[in-house]
Order: structure tokens, then C-alpha cells, then sequence
């Protein structure tokens, strides 16, 4: 029997991962991409996962997303074993419970900031308005911009509304500062953590960016495909204080 003290928090894992591999085959020759991953990530974490490229980070992201399977071990998301799943039950769960946001923003030159928000929340169950989640962003003022009529940043910032626009249980960010200068890095961090905070999102940011890191709940490190440490991280920083 648990006893649970009046006042203490309890989380449970949104993700668990136990002996996780997974290899590639290039040229005949098969390439490990990750080796033996155990790890779990607790609902409403915001989660930073660092390491050099060709590390791992990616591959280990595709799988929490279910766009791709482990080769060996399992990948867990509440009660689903995603490297089991059908591709009907895959489809439905990057649907339904997952936003990505990439490095290279991904949205469609000839829509608008609206319309690329419309393309998720079309589809999605209980989604919030294409102008709620821009504003949300604080692009309230641009959407029915192009692109092309949009800075970097602000790109970055409609591929992030149309990700929380569908109000998913998990956000999943791959480099999505990269392309960026410092301060425009820095109002990407702070929607993606207002995100987290508001609706609860539990948050998974890969960056080789060390200093990421200081706004995260948790940091996990890889190295050659291994997980090297898992730190919490009792005082994250608000991203506005955050400089590189």
C-alpha cells in the first residue's frame, strides 16, 4: 500500500521507455542509432533532451512521436506500446495527442498564417480557434500573412500555434531555435513553455543548445546513443533570462 502525504504532487509517466535500440541498415552494414534507452518522462514535464549530433536526439523523438518503431525494447505512451501499434492506431495517436515542431518550420508557402494553422485544427477533436492559437503566440496582428511575409521567428511561431492549436497531451520539438538568432530564439522558448504551463503540455525540446537546458524541468543527455544522465532541475529559468 502507498501512502500519499497531503500536499505532495503526483505525476506519472506520459512516457516509458524500457531497453530501447534502434538500428539502421546502410549499405548492408547495420548502424545503431540508439543502444538500451530506459527512461520515463512525467506528465506535464517540460523535458530538454541535449547531446551532439548524431547522438541519438531524433531518433529517440520519432519514436515518442510514433513515426518510427524501436528495434528492439519498448516505447510507451500511457497504455499504448507504440512499437506494437497498427498504423491505424499510430495515425490516431499523432493526431489526437501529439504536436510537432521542427527546425524548418514546415508550413505551406501558399496559405496563410491562419489557413497553415487550419490545416490541424480541421482535423482535430476539441481544437481551439486558428485565431486563438496564434494569439496565443502573439501573432494576432499577422494572420493572413504569407510566409513569405513573415520573419523566421514569426514562422517558427505559426508552426508552434498550429501544434497547440489541437490542445495536444505532448509537444514534441526538434531544434526548434536553431535557425534562429538569440533574442527570436528566445520568444520561440517562451511560447513553447507558456504552452506547457497553460494547457499542461508535456514538453519535449531536442537542442544542442547547453543553455536550454536551465529552463527545463528535467535534462536528459545522450551520447553514442546511450542515455548519459537524467537531471532535474528544482529552479527552472524563465527563458527571457536565458542568452547565447
Amino acid at each position: 500500500m502507498v501512502t500519499i502525504v497531503p500536499g505532495t504532487i503526483v505525476t506519472r509517466p506520459v512516457y516509458t521507455l524500457r531497453g530501447v535500440s534502434r538500428s539502421y541498415h546502410v549499405g548492408g552494414i547495420e548502424v545503431p542509432a540508439l543502444a538500451g534507452i530506459d527512461l520515463d518522462i512525467d506528465e506535464g514535464d517540460l523535458a530538454v533532451l541535449l547531446g551532439a549530433s548524431g547522438s541519438g536526439k531524433s531518433t529517440l523523438v520519432n519514436l515518442l512521436g510514433g513515426l518510427d518503431r524501436p528495434t528492439a525494447g519498448s516505447v510507451r505512451y500511457r497504455g499504448l506500446d507504440l512499437g506494437a501499434a497498427s498504423d491505424a492506431e499510430l495515425t490516431t495517436y499523432r493526431r489526437d495527442c501529439v504536436g510537432f515542431v521542427f527546425q524548418f518550420y514546415n508550413l505551406v508557402p501558399g496559405l496563410t498564417a491562419r489557413e497553415n494553422v487550419e490545416l490541424v485544427t480541421d482535423l482535430a477533436v476539441n481544437p481551439m480557434t486558428p485565431a486563438e492559437a496564434l494569439a496565443r503566440v502573439g501573432l494576432e496582428d499577422r494572420l493572413d500573412h504569407f510566409p513569405s511575409q513573415l520573419s523566421g521567428g514569426e514562422q517558427q511561431r505559426v508552426a508552434i500555434a498550429r501544434a497547440v492549436a489541437k490542445r495536444p497531451a505532448v509537444l514534441l520539438c526538434d531544434e526548434p531555435t536553431g535557425a534562429l538568432d538569440c533574442a527570436t530564439g528566445v520568444r520561440v522558448l517562451e511560447a513553447l513553455a507558456e504552452a506547457n504551463r497553460d494547457l499542461d503540455t508535456t514538453t519535449v525540446i531536442i537542442t544542442h543548445n547547453a543553455v536550454i537546458a536551465s529552463m527545463a524541468d528535467v535534462v536528459l543527455r545522450l551520447s553514442g546513443g546511450r542515455l548519459q544522465s537524467v537531471e532535474r532541475n528544482d529552479s527552472p529559468r524563465p527563458p527571457s533570462e536565458l542568452t547565447w
